[in-house]
């Protein structure tokens, strides 16, 4: 597939949407919409056997999920992934992490969207205040077992694919697969 062209349709600090003129291998042509996002991390804060999550209100979805926390840079700010991770662990729950390891690197929505998250785990966790973001004055953060987690998941409380995604590999990992 060959990008004949490219315009700018949408954009705000949070997002961009492109329309694309492709060609495709037989010739023909046609329209790809591109939504552009900054890249995230997904960390898994782990203790106790245990996991910390965090849940809040989702406009577009109309209702409050628990989700491992999770977040990019804001407009303006960059870093490394490991960066974010630690931010956004601090930012969302208050907890310090002594170790981060990566599980992986995901697509979310790859047929619309080159947005990627990395995958971690956070241990050795310390507690401290949150500095959440104003768009996350309604979070609610809250440790829940490991055998709650997964009920949560299997009966829809937990319903975010990241967090579902990184859940994954943190027990393929456990079980020792590569």
């Amino acid at each position: 597939m060959r990008q004949l062209s490219s315009r700018l349709v949408y954009r705000n600090e949070w997002l961009s949407v492109r329309e694309d003129r492709i060609e495709r291998q037989d010739g023909s042509e046609g329209i790809y919409s591109v939504v552009d996002r900054p890249d995230f991390a997904v960390v898994i804060a782990a203790e106790n056997d245990g996991f910390h999550l965090v849940d809040q209100y989702r406009y577009p979805v109309g209702g409050r999920y628990w989700e491992f926390p999770q977040g990019c840079f804001p407009a303006g700010r960059t870093g490394t992934p490991v960066e974010l991770a630690y931010a956004e662990l601090s930012e969302e729950t208050g907890l310090r992490a002594g170790d981060l390891r990566h599980l992986g690197h995901l697509f979310g929505w790859h047929g619309a969207s080159p947005q990627a998250c990395d995958v971690f785990v956070a241990t050795d966790l310390t507690p401290g205040p949150p500095a959440r973001e104003p768009t996350e004055q309604d979070m609610r953060h809250r440790w829940f077992p490991r055998d709650e987690v997964e009920r949560m998941m299997r009966d829809g409380r937990i319903r975010d694919n990241s967090t579902l995604a990184a859940y994954a590999l943190y027990l393929l990992e456990e079980r020792g697969a590569d």
